[in-house]
């Protein structure tokens, strides 16, 4: 049976696609989609990723959003410092045993972001 490779990204609706793409490059890293050969695109590092669909009546993220984005970073607690610094309230900070550290934020449009530090 043939298998999908990976992860080859996430599209969804945005009020203002440009503002969205531009805050996601400058707070977390994340190239936007390139528009030309030039462009590069974002290139994330290997690692687990997990690929899991939740009870429509969940309340591991708000009611009102059909997803939530979840990125693995090396450091968390610098993120966190670079996010405070930037104004971006982080909640839900947690550590599972074997698992690792994790808090959430939100982008400019209310999407919740669980980031995640792996153990």
């Amino acid at each position: 049976m043939e298998k999908v490779l990976g992860f080859g990204g996430f599209f969804f609706r945005a009020e203002d696609p440009a503002a969205l793409a531009a805050w996601y490059e400058t707070y977390l890293g994340i190239a936007p989609a390139p528009t030309d050969m030039e462009a590069p695109p974002w290139r994330s590092s290997e690692g687990v990723v997990v690929f899991a669909p939740f009870p429509k009546d969940t309340d591991y993220f708000p009611p009102d959003r059909a997803f939530m984005l979840n990125f693995r970073v090396a450091d968390l607690a610098a993120m966190l410092v670079q996010l405070h610094q930037a104004g971006i309230a982080v909640s839900n900070e947690m550590t599972m045993d074997g698992i690792g550290r994790f808090a959430r934020i939100h982008d400019p449009e209310g999407n919740p972001i669980e980031l995640w530090e792996p153990a």
